[in-house]
């Protein structure tokens, strides 16, 4: 079941322990579509009240965006 703060950058369920990220905290989510996975982790941080830093990278040889929670 998808659930509010989940992702689906590429049609497949990314969970995120939202409740687990502390200020600095990041967290890697692997995907193909990352203009879309930026957009979904905006709109949860807005909801969130969250400031958070996104960038595109590739680790462990796969592509993806790394979040980090500011506020």
């Amino acid at each position: 079941m998808l659930m509010l703060d989940d992702l689906t950058p590429d049609g497949i369920r990314i969970v995120v322990t939202w409740s687990s990220m502390v200020v600095g905290a990041s967290v890697f989510i692997p995907c193909l579509n990352t203009y879309k996975a930026k957009e979904q982790v905006k709109k949860i941080a807005t909801t969130k009240k969250w400031q958070v830093t996104t960038k595109i990278t590739i680790e462990n040889n796969r592509l993806g965006i790394r979040i980090w929670r500011m506020v």
